[in-house]
């Protein structure tokens, strides 16, 4: 069995024997969900696993993307179990299903969702003076790295949609404002939020960064620039897509793994974590086929993609067990997060959560679209 093809096994069976077979208003991907015995609503993870389904162009796997998003939108577009008022934007990841769809079907429910995501929350939602916008309402004054993939794709492929220049622009200038604000030019990673009045307590008070590099918020901000670069083609998108790739591999463990600290190797309980390499698996493949970066950067995310399913997933059973998935991570809130080494080390690692899934299959289809450009 070549290494392809185990990859790609690995993935069909994660769909047919995962995916598939979970109702929609109880996905067993969601882990949060049973963990936390949260009532299933519109949300960013259940969102990036139909994203990631869409990718394969498969006419069956598109049927229950229909399936599951439909149980969510209704045929006025209205999605019940969505707030606009926490200006979360989280909640926006949504969006790029909703335009797939509608360009798959023609079925208004999706125009009109996605027309009220943009309208009602995106067009009033709260902003920092750079023009940013707040991650959510329970975090005013804050950018948070995550937001990149949640909202700037969707904001692109809208302003397409629009032919409205300037909301592309909106989208292209919030990049930049990230790595105006939040880059690190020592390590070349990006600190996971800020906050503009440099008041909360995991900011620093001149700078109002957190303290650390966590790695699936800059696999976030990864996937995001690569998927805006698709959209954009703008060279200051390409360039940033491809200084964050190359800084992240420096970053890579001799089995070609990213720490859940990249850049605190020498830390106890420091440890390879799936989600944000396969984040980066999936950019570095996606960067190759756009021509942002060289074939070096796709080689690595081959070798991390293929590590994680020799490694990191248990195959032998009905159903693939993806490990080391860190649920959760974020700054303040009502758990006091300080944003420490200790705190992100602290965080429950669970499995077959979709934060981890969900790039697993993006990475996957990117492979095979890089690489085989034959159908999945």
């Amino acid at each position: 069995m070549t290494d392809k093809t185990l990859i790609e096994q690995t993935a069909r069976k994660y769909i047919e024997k995962l995916v598939l077979t979970s109702k929609p208003m109880r996905p067993k991907w969601n882990r949060e969900n049973y963990i936390f015995r949260k009532q299933s609503k519109w949300n960013y993870m259940d969102s990036c696993m139909i994203r990631a389904l869409l990718m394969f162009g498969n006419e069956n796997y598109n049927k229950y993307a229909v399936e599951f998003t439909d149980s969510y939108v209704e045929e006025d577009g209205r999605i019940p179990t969505m707030n606009v008022l926490d200006y979360n934007l989280d909640n926006v990841c949504g969006g790029v299903n909703l335009i797939k769809l509608y360009e798959l079907t023609g079925n208004e429910r999706y125009r009109l969702a996605y027309e009220r995501i943009y309208n009602e929350q995106l067009m009033n939602h709260p902003r920092l003076k750079c023009g940013s916008f707040w991650h959510k309402a329970i975090y005013p004054n804050q950018m948070w790295l995550d937001g990149a993939y949640m909202v700037l794709p969707f904001m692109a492929m809208y302003g397409r949609i629009k032919n409205d220049k300037s909301i592309i622009c909106d989208a292209i200038n919030q990049a930049m404002n990230i790595r105006n604000i939040m880059h690190d030019n020592q390590t070349g990673l990006y600190y996971h939020g800020y906050d503009e009045t440099k008041n909360m307590f995991w900011a620093d008070k001149e700078t109002g960064l957190s303290s650390q590099f966590w790695l699936r918020s800059n696999g976030w901000l990864c996937a995001g620039l690569a998927d805006l670069y698709e959209i954009t083609e703008d060279k200051k998108v390409g360039a940033m897509l491809r200084e964050h790739i190359n800084s992240l591999s420096r970053y890579l463990t001799e089995e070609g793994m990213l720490l859940q600290l990249p850049a605190r190797s020498e830390l106890a309980g420091n440890y390879p974590e799936t989600s944000g390499t396969l984040l980066y698996a999936y950019s570095t493949m996606k960067g190759y086929s756009l021509g942002a970066v060289d074939e070096s950067a796709a080689e690595n995310g081959e070798r991390a993609l293929l590590t994680v399913t020799e490694k990191y997933i248990d195959r032998s059973g009905d159903v693939p067990v993806l490990r080391n998935i860190c649920l959760m991570g974020g700054l303040g809130g009502a758990n006091s997060r300080d944003g420490s080494a200790e705190y992100y080390l602290s965080e429950r690692v669970v499995e077959n959560e979709a934060k981890g899934i969900a790039p697993y299959l993006m990475a996957t289809a990117e492979l095979i679209e890089t690489y085989w450009g034959k159908p999945f």
